[in-house]
C-alpha cells in the first residue's frame, strides 16, 4: 500500500502531538520531517542533564551501569562511548524477512516523535541525523523477528540506530540494498558518534508496534466502509430488505458504529429499483439471514473497535517512551513506560474485528452461490453451470482467507517469555501482535474483493432491475476494470483488480459520488 511519489505536505516533529494521518504521511508518502525549534531547546536541556549525570559519581542506568540484567555493573568513563556502540551492535540481532518500508520508517518517525521531546537526553545532532535518513529515503533493513514488545521494539529499533552510525545495511531511496556508511555518505549525511545513553535512547521505544497499529487503523477505517457497500450491494442481489436498517429500530440499540454502518445502508440502498421491487404484499419473506440482517451490529461492532483503537493509538502518539526517562525538573528516573501491553492488546482487538468482518462477508457471499438460497440467481452465477463454474472457487479462496485470518485473531498479548536472566521477566508480544494484524488487513481487503465481484456479478445478473444509484456507482467503477458475466474467465486477475479497487479507495470513492458515508 505503499505510496512514495504523491507530493504531500511536511511534518514539523516536536510541540504539537503527531496525528495518526502525518503517520502516514510519511511513513507511506514519503513526507518531509522537520525538527521544531521548541524540540530543539529541549533536546538541548535533555542532554544537559545526562552530560551532568555522566560526569556525577551516582549510578545511572543506561549512563554508568550495563543494560537489563547487566544493571549492575558500573561502567568506567573511558568505557561509556564503547557501552552504547556495543548496545546497539548487539541489539541489532534481527532474523527472519525483511520488514516493510513503511513500517520502517513509521517507527524511525516515531522514535523521532519521542526523542524531540527531549525527554531522552540525546544530542541535537542524532535527532537531525535520524530526520535526514527519513528525508533521504534510506531506509534500514529491519526483520520479522527480533521484539518481545517490551524494553521497547529492541531488535528492530536497534537496526535503525545501527544504521545511524553507518553500520548494518539498508535500502537506498530507490529500494536498491547498500551499506548503510555508503549510502549515508552519498546522501551527504554524517553517521552519529553516539554519546551517554543515546544508544539506549535510540531503542527503548514501542515504535514499531505503534507504527503498525497507526497504519492499520488508517487502513481500516477505509476497508470497514466497503464492507458496509459491499453487504449493502449482497442485499440487493439477494433481494433482501432494508427495513431491518431502520433508524428507529438502531437507536434501540445505541452503539456508535451500529448507528453509523447501519446509516450507511440506509444511504447505499436508497431509491432501490431492486429494493423497491419485491417490497409489496406479494413478498412471502419474513426475515433475511443473519449475514445481511445483522450487518450494521457486526459492522458496527468492528468500527467501535477501531475507534478504541485510535483513542489509544492517539494517546501514545502523545507519549514520551524511554528508560530511563529525563524528566521536567531535570530528575532521571527509571519506569515501566515501555511495556506494550496498552498497544498489543488493541492490536489483537483489532485482529478479532477484522476476521469477524470478513467472516460475514465470506458468509454473504456463499449465500449468492447457492441456487437453494440465492433467490433466482444461477448456481454459482456461472454462465452455463455444469460446462462454468462461475464463482465457485473464488468463495473456496475466500474461505481460506477467513480460516487464515480466524488463526491470526488468536492474541498474542496473552505470551509472555520472560527474557534477560529474569530482569524482564514479563513482556507483550506487542511486535508479534501488530505483525499478525497487518496479515489480517491484507486479508480482508482481498475477502472484500470477492464479495464485490460476486455482488456485482449477482446485481447484472438482476437485471432489467437496476441497482440504486450508490451500488450503481460502485457498480461501473468494477465494470470499468473487470467485464460482466459471460463463461468463464482467468479469475485471479479479476479477484486482484478488485482487490486493487478495494484498497485504492476507487470503491469508496464511486459510493460517496452518489452517498456521503460514515
Amino acid at each position: 500500500m505503499e505510496d512514495m511519489s504523491t507530493a504531500v505536505p511536511s511534518v514539523i516533529v516536536g510541540g504539537a502531538p503527531l496525528t495518526p494521518a502525518q503517520v502516514l504521511d510519511v511513513a507511506r508518502r514519503g513526507a518531509h520531517v522537520t525538527l521544531s525549534e521548541e524540540s530543539r531547546k529541549a533536546l538541548r536541556h535533555g542532554r544537559e542533564r545526562v552530560e551532568s549525570l555522566a560526569r556525577g559519581e551516582v549510578p545511572a542506568y543506561g549512563v554508568s551501569t550495563g543494560f537489563g540484567a547487566l544493571a549492575t555493573r558500573h561502567i568506567a568513563p573511558d568505557l561509556r562511548a564503547r557501552l552504547q556502540r556495543s548496545l546497539i551492535r548487539s541489539h541489532a540481532a534481527g532474523t527472519g524477512p525483511e520488514v516493510e518500508r513503511e513500517v520502517v520508517r513509521a517507527l524511525m518517525l516515531l522514535r523521532l516523535r519521542t526523542l524531540a521531546s527531549g525527554n531522552t537526553g540525546v544530542e541535537v545532532v542524532t535527532a537531525e541525523t535520524l530526520a535526514a535518513l527519513l528525508n533521504a529515503r534510506i531506509t534500514p533493513i529491519v526483520h520479522e523477528y527480533g521484539s518481545l514488545g517490551c524494553s521497547g521494539d529492541l531488535a528492530p529499533l536497534s537496526h535503525v540506530a545501527l544504521a545511524l552510525m553507518g553500520e548494518g545495511q539498508v535500502r537506498d531511496a530507490s529500494g536498491e540494498v547498500r551499506p548503510a556508511y555508503t549510502a549515508l555518505h552519498e546522501a551527504g549525511i554524517r553517521p552519529v558518534e553516539l554519546g551517554a545513553k543515546e544508544g539506549l535512547a535510540l531503542i527503548n521505544g514501542t515504535d514499531g508496534m505503534l507504527g503498525m497499529l497507526v497504519l492499520a487503523c488508517m487502513d481500516l477505517e477505509r476497508l470497514f466502509k466497503v464492507a458496509d457497500i459491499t453487504a449493502a450491494m449482497s442485499v440487493e442481489a439477494l433481494l433482501g430488505t432494508d427495513r431491518v436498517f431502520a433508524e428507529e429500530l438502531q437507536r434501540l440499540r445505541p452503539h456508535p458504529g451500529q448507528a453509523a454502518s447501519a446509516a450507511n445502508l440506509r444511504l447505499l440502498l436508497a431509491d432501490s429499483p431492486i429494493v423497491a421491487s419485491h417490497r409489496g404484499p406479494d413478498c412471502t419473506r419474513v426475515q433475511d439471514a443473519y449475514s445481511l440482517r445483522c450487518a450494521p451490529q457486526v459492522a458496527g461492532a468492528a468500527r467501535d473497535t477501531l475507534s478504541h483503537a485510535l483513542l489509544v493509538a492517539g494517546r501514545e502518539l502523545d507519549s514520551v517512551i524511554d528508560n530511563p526517562v529525563v524528566l521536567d525538573d531535570g530528575r532521571v528516573e527509571s519506569n515501566g513506560n515501555f511495556h506494550g501491553a496498552p498497544v498489543a492488546y488493541v492490536l489483537d482487538f483489532l485482529a478479532i474485528a477484522v476476521a469477524d468482518t470478513a467472516s460475514i462477508a465470506e458468509r454473504r457471499t456463499d449465500r449468492m452461490l447457492d441456487v437453494s438460497r440465492s433467490h433466482g440467481l444461477p448456481a454459482f452465477l456461472a454462465d452455463d453451470p455444469g460446462v462454468d463454474s462461475g464463482h465457485m472457487i473464488a468463495q473456496y479462496t475466500q474461505a481460506a482467507i477467513v480460516s487464515e485470518l480466524k488463526r491470526l485473531a488468536v492474541p498474542a498479548s496473552v505470551d509472555s517469555i520472560p527474557s534477560s536472566a529474569m530482569q524482564e521477566d514479563h513482556v507483550s508480544m506487542g511486535w508479534s501482535a501488530a505483525r499478525k494484524l497487518r496479515r489480517a488487513v491484507d486479508g480482508l481487503a482481498s475477502v472484500l474483493a470477492v464479495e464485490l465481484l460476486t455482488a456485482a456479478r449477482a446485481l447484472d445478473l438482476r437485471s432489467p432491475l437496476e441497482p440504486g444509484p450508490a451500488t450503481g456507482a460502485v457498480l461501473r467503477a468494477v465494470r470499468e476494470k473487470v467485464p460482466g458475466p459471460g463463461p468463464d474467465r482467468h479469475l485471479a486477475p479479476e479477484i486482484e483488480a478488485a482487490t486493487a479497487l478495494v484498497t485504492d479507495g476507487s470503491v469508496v470513492e464511486a459510493a460517496e459520488s452518489v452517498a456521503p458515508l460514515a
